[in-house]
């Protein structure tokens, strides 16, 4: 079964936008996700290198 170039156009588009939505969107999601599964520090902990 062949695509048509339309068919073609649009997948590559689609993927080029998934593409994007996983490079703009990994950190945040990984930072979310550390947040919200993890134990929260104290500030003390943030800040100080012998905590």
């Amino acid at each position: 079964m062949a695509l048509s170039e339309d068919s073609k156009e649009r997948i590559v588009r689609t993927v080029d936008f998934g593409k994007q939505v996983l490079h703009y969107g990994w950190v945040p999601f990984v930072l979310y996700i550390g947040y919200t599964q993890g134990g929260r520090p104290s500030l003390i902990k943030l800040i100080s290198p012998l905590a």
